[in-house]
């Protein structure tokens, strides 16, 4: 049985943040209770945790981490039965540069509202160009095999492709499609994006990952 004395993470299902966060809590099989945010309608307990105001947040019995690689690095230093951290130094470089000018370009693409001064097709232009170097950087995996860089990048590139799928489907990346596609189809993506109802102050404690989840996974 899992302690019911658990972090308590602060979550949102379409989050690329939190769908990061909650692959390394997955693979590192360590348990949190579960609380789902709706973004326009944000509780007050989430509110009070999150200096940031935004997902995910994690709030353990020293502290409160309220990034999402944090959270990560934190969950696989608990256990981290794939080696996801024994990576290249290179991959926190690729995961900087996700998280800076890639992500920057991609809410320009995605979000041509919020940014009228962006021109959406020249934001697109930039972020493609995140793309090309990991096209040239994969084996399958950006290292080989799965390490924190494909956990960390890839919500981002789902994010991305999904803007306009038939346009990213029709670019010369056929490693980058070729390692989504085996990210959204694999049991562990799937496993990570089960929806849960929006979470009310007492509310019964819903336990991340479920042991039976996470048990199959882990053969």
């Amino acid at each position: 049985m899992v302690s019911m004395t658990l972090p308590v993470f602060y979550s949102f299902r379409r989050c690329p943040y939190a769908m990061r966060a909650r692959l390394a809590l997955q693979t590192a099989h360590v348990h949190v209770e579960l609380r789902e945010v709706v973004l326009r309608d944000k509780p007050d307990a989430f509110l009070t945790a999150s200096p940031s105001g935004t997902v995910p947040c994690l709030v353990t019995k020293t502290g409160v981490i309220d990034e999402s690689l944090d959270i990560m690095v934190w969950a696989l230093k608990q256990g981290d039965p794939r080696a996801w951290l024994e990576m290249p130094a290179a991959g926190w470089d690729l995961i900087a540069q996700c998280d800076g000018p890639f992500k920057h370009a991609l809410d320009r693409a995605k979000y041509a509202t919020r940014y009228p001064q962006d021109d959406p097709k020249e934001a697109r232009a930039r972020a493609s160009k995140f793309l090309d170097e990991c096209e040239k950087q994969l084996d399958g995996h950006l290292f080989g095999r799965p390490t924190l860089a494909d956990a960390a990048v890839l919500p981002f590139v789902r994010q991305f492709a999904f803007i306009d799928k038939a346009w990213f489907d029709a670019q010369p990346w056929p490693k980058v499609q070729g390692w989504l596609d085996a990210f959204l189809q694999g049991d562990l993506f799937g496993s990570i994006m089960q929806k849960y109802a929006k979470w009310e102050a007492g509310d019964a404690i819903i336990v991340f990952p479920d042991e039976q989840v996470a048990a199959r996974l882990a053969r």
